[in-house]
């Protein structure tokens, strides 16, 4: 059997897409809602023949006539369960999962990983990582909070490292609003971030220590430097120091307070962001850096290095090769180019694109990243630029639009944030998305009122909040 995960947040069109390309016949929901929604687009669907639904209270009869006038047989979870019980599985030649990566434009292209790919590359390469700098660090004692989409490849990553290991998998509720809970209630040892999250938090404490007295900060940049200069010296995470009694306990406390791994990756991370999180949670602090085609591992911090701006030496189970890329200037033999990677943790290819499989490798079998790499002399990788993400303005200046997208997401109340541009002018756009709950508490303390997300949007005072926090960045 072959699983292909769906992002809920596609939109019915490229679910359309995926389900169709892949002739999907199966579809997991976990509530009666998106059963709907499937329900109602059925006929544009010509492969789908079955409805699971987890939460299996909200599993009515309606719910199954409808689907039933559809053409489709709705199941509610727990029933799925028993028929497997009651038959044995087949013995099966193993097929390929795809994982669709949506890109940078047009329709998403389904990603061929094997369970040989996600085996090789997660044990061995959180392995060379961990075990073999703290042997026993890590095991089966360990609890993994998953809040990331399972549709995300380094959220399925980790699912499979606690699975090697024997740990504990807990989910958060649903509610990102209420992952600081959820966090308090597990208490994790095991935490796979984006550094969206880690900015959050990173904000949060600079603006109480910026917000303090002189004594205060400088009590904050002193323990800081103190734990950074242990960890660099004698390679030891302190978590139980006189800086984390007297300094950082409550924000180790933020996360639950038994964090041991903490995992970045998916997009850079600030190095103040990386330095302050890893001085405060005292935990090993491991930066990824991997696409969707390589199983999300290409390259991997080394947890005693405690140098922030790169994102580690090529995986265990991974090859590096950096290739000239003429038209931005970056050569190879001054140590930088486009980043290539081959080995077992590699895609064969895209699912039912031959001319993308074949655009995706180079003669050797490498696998073109289309990232622009740095590779300095101690072996590190730096991601410096994008080789397709550029485009040029009207007075012919070369912009690169995610450095200023990372740049702008870093405003607290800012969600998402896009640029863009064109060579027919000299200007640049961003559509923003606020932070609706920073809005609201700004909102609420400015004028007293209790209004609606539209009402707010549309005063110009909100406009002007945000351009005016973008200008002091």
């Amino acid at each position: 059997m072959a699983t292909i995960p769906l992002y809920d947040t596609l939109g019915a069109d490229t679910a359309e897409f995926i389900v169709n390309q892949c002739e999907i016949e199966v579809l997991v929901v976990d509530n009666a809602e998106k059963a709907e929604k499937l329900i109602e687009i059925r006929k544009r669907m010509a492969s789908l023949r079955h409805i699971i639904v987890i939460f299996e209270d909200q599993v009515t009869e309606e719910l199954v006539e409808m689907g039933r006038q559809a053409g489709l047989s709705v199941h509610r979870f727990s029933d799925v369960i028993k028929e497997g019980e009651r038959n044995p599985k087949p013995e099966v030649k193993p097929k390929e999962d795809d994982t669709y990566t949506s890109g940078t434009t047009g329709t998403p292209k389904g990603v061929m990983l094997t369970h040989r790919n996600m085996i090789i590359a997660v044990p061995t390469s959180f392995n060379s990582a961990v075990d073999n700098f703290a042997p026993g660090y890590f095991g089966e004692d360990e609890v993994l909070l998953s809040f990331l989409p399972l549709s995300h490849m380094m959220e399925q990553d980790c699912h499979w490292l606690m699975v090697h290991y024997g740990g504990a998998i807990g989910y958060y509720r649903g509610n990102i609003l209420k992952l600081s809970e959820d966090l308090q209630t597990l208490k994790p040892t095991f935490f796979p971030v984006v550094p969206r999250l880690l900015n959050r938090i990173y904000d949060g404490v600079m603006a109480k220590v910026n917000a303090s007295n002189v004594v205060v900060r400088t009590l904050f940049n002193v323990a800081k430097w103190a734990k950074l200069m242990d960890l660099q010296r004698h390679g030891i995470f302190q978590s139980d120091s006189i800086w984390d009694k007297i300094v950082f306990g409550k924000i180790r406390a933020a996360v639950g307070g038994r964090a041991k791994v903490i995992l970045t990756g998916s997009a850079p991370i600030a190095d103040d962001v990386l330095q302050t999180m890893r001085a405060s949670f005292g935990c090993m602090m491991i930066e990824i850096y991997g696409l969707t085609e390589c199983s999300a591992i290409g390259c991997v911090t080394w947890p005693a290095d405690t140098r922030p701006g790169h994102c580690g030496g090529p995986a265990s189970c991974t090859s590096l090769k950096l290739v000239d890329v003429p038209e931005m200037n970056y050569f190879a033999s001054e140590g930088k180019g486009e980043v290539l990677l081959k080995g077992p943790s590699v895609t064969k290819g895209y699912y039912k694109e031959p001319q993308k499989t074949a655009e995706l490798f180079d003669e050797d079998g490498y696998m073109r990243t289309g990232d622009i790499g740095w590779l300095r002399k101690d072996g590190t990788l730096k991601i410096i630029d994008r080789k397709k993400h550029i485009f040029k303005l009207a007075q012919g200046e070369y912009v690169a639009p995610e450095k200023i997208e990372a740049l702008y997401a870093r405003v607290g109340s800012v969600q998402q944030v896009y640029v863009d541009g064109d060579s027919m002018e000299r200007w640049l756009i961003a559509v923003v998305v606020p932070d609706a709950d920073a809005i609201r508490k700004w909102d609420d303390r400015v004028t007293g009122k209790k209004r609606s997300m539209e009402e707010i949007c549309a005063d110009e005072k909100v406009s002007k909040l945000l351009i005016n926090k973008k200008r002091k960045y």
